[in-house]
């Protein structure tokens, strides 16, 4: 039989005690005619008393189990478990093995129904103890998020953490890696574009070179984070009231959703059949500013929230060569169609001669010619060949979009006031001259909001004009369908396939 002397300490702190320290007291309270015995010594140095997953505390209850250990020694009983439910059945077992249980600080043991009772009251206290440090740590954590604190969590790609100093707080803070976020605006100018899925967004970034720069892989999982991610937006009103809408309890004034500074989203949200619940969802302003613009990060919003991938054969059927492919065989034109469902699950198109489906007198090449794959090599001869033309100039309107988010500002606190005032109102109470008052206010609050509205509504509709740089590449990058076959029809004459599926592209310029 062998005495157990059990350690544990879950965080490093100055002025807690060390394991070391915990086996000192525990060895005094061996009895002299107990020191031939066996002392086994187990630690656990890092560990929580929450729950028993502990090597030391496990190893020590196989012991137990095996009928080799008959009295076990500790600091306090707290090291045991910090947990009521817990350490009762952690009692029980010693019992049933007649373990003896010592603890250096309480100054007793389980060698009579006395100290089973007061073992059992302290441990009430040190649940009590423990349900109270975890609501403390709960509300700080809430408060320092409010204040905008990073709290940590994985570091959102395009970011570092520096020391900063906030609301006289020592913490610290994101700031760019100008190089990361000169990928993170790529990512959602391309993926804003219309009829790019993530997989194709995926493609052109290992197709340009654009690989992670922390020494990652891009895969569309980590594409669709970023892309969800406000920590990146600049946000603004209509961020504001995305997130509103979507029922994010708003933790920021909307007065501070001026178009600078990134948001953080937490909390838990749940999932039902068909949507996503976030009304136990917080959204606080950074101290750090954003990088992408809110209409950009909406747009991709929208394109996340409907989960299509607006390229794949399911949601266009067609082609943007459609007209251009020619059969070499026969020379008649190549359409595409859909094929069966492969071993994959998927279902892909394919170019299929009419000259062999229509006229019977062609047996078409003699692979199949999937359009997907002619697509992606058509895309990338032609930015190849936009890439040789230079950028054109164009007329942009003047960009006004502070002085329209302010007064979109102003116009939520005008709202604000009107159902602070409908609510006064509701509750009665107002005798016949507050009433008449009220209404007074009510008719000034709809006044000004219906100015502000048509002050927007002039900046939309008399900013100067500017000239601006288009550049092809830019363009085309972003092109969905129809500016994709637009282009084509421009740029190309015929992409001609031979009978082993190769294909030659005659241009027109």
């Amino acid at each position: 039989m062998a005495i157990v002397i059990y350690a544990r300490k879950s965080v490093e702190r100055e002025n807690s005690i060390s394991c070391e320290t915990q086996i000192e007291y525990c060895k005094a309270m061996i009895k002299p005619d107990e020191r031939s015995e066996k002392i086994i010594t187990l630690i656990d140095n890092g560990f929580s008393g929450g729950n028993v997953n502990r090597d030391g505390f496990q190893k020590m209850m196989t012991l137990i189990q095996k009928g080799k250990v008959s009295k076990v020694v500790v600091y306090k009983l707290d090291r045991i478990s910090r947990s009521l439910s817990d350490f009762v059945n952690i009692l029980q077992e010693f019992k049933e093995h007649k373990v003896e249980f010592v603890s250096s600080q309480e100054s007793f043991d389980t060698s009579s129904p006395y100290g089973e009772l007061i073992i059992k009251l302290l441990m009430v206290f040190a649940e009590f103890e423990r349900t109270s440090i975890i609501n403390r740590v709960t509300q700080a954590y809430a408060h320092r998020s409010e204040l905008g604190f990073y709290m940590g969590g994985r570091q959102p790609y395009g970011f570092e953490l520096v020391p900063a100093f906030i609301h006289n707080k020592k913490t610290k803070m994101l700031s760019p890696i100008p190089a990361e976020i000169e990928q993170i605006r790529y990512i959602f100018e391309i993926y804003a574009g219309e009829n790019v899925s993530l997989r194709r967004l995926q493609d052109i970034l290992l197709a340009e070179g654009r690989i992670p720069l922390n020494g990652s892989d891009w895969t569309t999982a980590k594409i669709s984070a970023i892309l969800k991610n406000p920590i990146y937006v600049r946000a603004d009103s209509e961020i504001y009231d995305y997130y509103e809408h979507h029922g994010v309890r708003m933790i920021t004034d909307n007065a501070l959703f001026t178009g600078e500074y990134g948001a953080q989203l937490y909390g838990r949200s749940k999932h039902r059949s068909c949507d996503t619940d976030w009304s136990d969802m917080k959204l606080v302003l950074m101290t750090h500013r954003g990088v992408v613009d809110s209409d950009i990060w909406l747009k991709c919003q929208r394109k996340l929230e409907k989960n299509k991938q607006l390229t794949n054969s399911f949601s266009n059927p067609t082609s943007w060569l459609a007209g251009k492919v020619i059969c070499k065989k026969c020379g008649h034109t190549m359409t595409t169609i859909k094929g069966k469902i492969n071993k994959n699950g998927e279902i892909r198109r394919y170019f299929n001669c009419t000259g062999k489906t229509h006229k019977k007198n062609c047996t078409g090449p003699d692979c199949s010619v999937y359009a997907e794959d002619l697509e992606n090599m058509v895309y990338d001869c032609i930015s190849g060949k936009l890439s040789e033309i230079k950028g054109f100039r164009n007329t942009d309107k003047k960009n006004h979009a502070a002085e329209v988010n302010d007064l979109k500002l102003k116009i939520k606190a005008v709202e604000k006031a009107e159902k602070q005032l409908m609510d006064t109102l509701l509750s009665g109470g107002c005798s016949g001259n507050l009433l008449e008052l009220a209404n007074q206010r009510a008719a000034q609050l709809e006044n000004e909001k219906t100015a502000l509205y048509e002050k927007i509504e002039k900046l939309n509709s008399n900013d100067d004009a500017k000239a601006v740089v288009i550049e092809p590449t830019k363009y085309w990058r972003t092109a969905g369908y129809e500016k994709k076959k637009s282009v084509a029809m421009i740029m190309i004459h015929q992409i001609i396939i031979d009978e082993k599926g190769n294909a030659q592209i005659v241009w027109n310029i």
